[in-house]
């Protein structure tokens, strides 16, 4: 074999082993980049080694990319010089642009499209496989990373950018993201996407939203006999009432019924026996600003179900218990004690008529609609908020896509409301 064939065979090796070299460095930084950041935390908790190792190099992005896109750089530059030289050493110096087309042609599908074709669509295996190599290539090239990274810092706060600024609000975001492109049996679904945007919005949500309004709140007078206070838990569908005196504004208790029939068993069944105050334990007051994700804590610190929401005053606002919270995460909770509450009925034209005091998010939770509830907690609340006026009944109004014609009004009060969503929303009952 000639000296010359021989060179000839080394530079189209050398070639190749480059070429392969820039496809590891190109799909490598697609898979890594795209693997699921949930999936990878999972499979480590698992005791996945490589997991770790891929988690540890995208906690480190800079460095992981600053590696990647100079060996990547280095290598395509190395072929590209070896690959004319070989050329030009055969065809002459014509042989330039050949070179330059045939290097461009094989980079682009060999060392760019193909490798990440296949990375994009295998990210998590992907990743997991190229991990080890890819933290031996980081730590190699460390020290002239770590200075590139400098240098691109340095020229980014000239301009007013700081590119490790990441805040948690980011990956809210890649979490709403993801669960919007959740996809499966629709029914099911639906359902899930509506717990976990439940489970997102439980810090941005206040009791108020959620709460039962002073209107609805079923009360215990102090003053009745305690026989009448027995009777009335009984007829109650509430395990937990308040006790007041003089009224709504004046609570000085709560009664829980486990605690009544332990009392009245305690009596030898006589009613008449009872200390009613005595039952009652002391009632627990937070301001209508607290987060349902507080209160969820709360809840659980004191080992309490029900608390009493005053306004900035001191004044009742209403009630919230644990299930409210509960129920803002998974549905309505209906026992066999509940009563059922009429609010939306379907109309066969596809309409919606609507009690007043219907929440918004209770809407948008049932039938996936996205009526803004920023400014107002209630259906009617909406309606006064964008008419900026008491509207008459038989006014009809169009916003966000919906239509709302005012069924009824007691005096300042709207009670129903017609809703005509836009065509093109379908609403999924959950």
């Amino acid at each position: 074999m000639s000296d010359d064939l021989v060179v000839l065979l080394l530079y189209l090796a050398g070639i190749v082993v480059l070429i392969a070299a820039s496809a590891f460095f190109a799909g490598s930084e697609t898979a890594l980049t795209a693997a699921s950041r949930a999936r990878m935390h999972q499979l480590e908790t698992h005791g996945l080694k490589r997991a770790g190792i891929v988690n540890r190099l995208r906690e480190q992005k800079e460095r992981l990319i600053g590696a990647l896109l100079l060996g990547n750089t280095l290598v395509n530059i190395l072929a590209s010089s070896l690959a004319t030289s070989l050329l030009v050493s055969i065809l002459g110096a014509p042989a330039v642009p050949v070179a330059t087309v045939v290097m461009t042609a094989l980079i682009l599908i060999f060392a760019e499209v193909l490798p990440k074709t296949y990375a994009i669509s295998h990210a998590d295996r992907a990743a997991l496989s190229v991990a080890p190599m890819v933290h031996g290539v980081v730590r190699l090239l460390s020290p002239i990373v770590r200075l590139v990274n400098w240098l691109v810092r340095g020229v980014l706060r000239l301009f007013g950018a700081d590119p490790s600024r990441v805040g948690l609000a980011d990956y809210v975001d890649e979490l709403r993201g993801a669960i919007e492109l959740h996809r499966g049996s629709e029914a099911e679904v639906a359902q899930e996407r509506q717990m976990l945007r439940s489970i997102l919005d439980l810090g941005d949500v206040y009791v108020s939203e959620i709460m039962t309004h002073r209107r609805s709140v079923e009360a215990i007078d102090a003053e009745l006999t305690p026989r009448e206070v027995v009777s009335a838990m009984l007829n109650s569908p509430h395990t937990r009432m308040p006790l007041c005196q003089g009224g709504l504004e004046n609570i000085v208790g709560v009664l829980h019924a486990k605690d009544v029939l332990r009392a009245l068993q305690a009596a030898g069944g006589d009613p008449d026996r009872l200390d009613i105050r005595r039952i009652a334990t002391r009632p627990w007051f937070i301001p209508d600003t607290t987060s349902l994700l507080e209160q969820l804590h709360a809840f659980r610190t004191r080992r309490e179900h029900f608390a009493i929401v005053v306004d900035e005053y001191g004044g009742l606002k209403g009630v919230v218990t644990l299930e409210d919270i509960l129920e803002e995460i998974v549905g309505d909770i209906v026992d066999e004690h509940d009563l059922p509450v009429a609010g939306v009925r379907p109309q066969a034209n596809g309409s919606f008529l609507v009690d007043g005091t219907v929440t918004i998010r209770d809407l948008n939770r049932r039938f996936e609609w996205r009526l803004p509830d920023d400014e107002a907690s209630t259906i009617a609340g909406l309606v006064l908020h964008e008419a900026r006026h008491l509207p008459e009944v038989g006014q009809a109004f169009t916003f966000h896509g919906f239509r709302f014609e005012i069924l009824r009004r007691q005096r300042n009060q709207i009670t129903a409301v017609r809703v005509t969503p836009p065509a093109e929303v379908e609403p999924e009952e959950g």
